[in-house]
């Protein structure tokens, strides 16, 4: 299997998310409590926006980190193959989640199916 081509992918989604963490920073900055400024349903709204933007901020991290750990498996030529078998996954199953670091049939067995 070639991996350049999903190496390119890995790259440009990971430019892509790391755009938008930078992006969305300001949404994650802690709620200013100035009362006299802002009312209370307000804060409230505010808070609730901060929470959902850190949850993102936080799976978005988590996804970073894994095509990060991609490219250093391609970098090192154990991409694409399974972790636990150590079989070549299909390039298929790596064309729709380059992350993916389990065979089908290893990754049925870790969810218990």
């Amino acid at each position: 299997m070639n991996p350049d081509p999903l190496r390119i992918k890995i790259e440009e989604e990971l430019r892509a998310l790391e755009l938008q963490d930078e992006e969305t920073k300001a949404a994650r900055a802690p709620v200013e409590l100035d009362q006299q400024s802002v009312g209370r349903l307000s804060r409230m709204d505010a808070m609730q926006v901060q929470a959902m933007s850190a949850e993102t901020h936080r799976r978005r991290s988590v996804r970073i980190t894994a095509l990060r750990s991609a490219l250093k498996r391609i970098e090192k030529d154990d991409f694409g193959f399974c972790i636990i078998c150590d079989e070549e996954i299909p390039e298929k199953r790596l064309t729709l989640d380059p992350i993916l670091t389990t065979c089908v049939g290893c990754a049925s067995t870790l969810s218990g199916g």
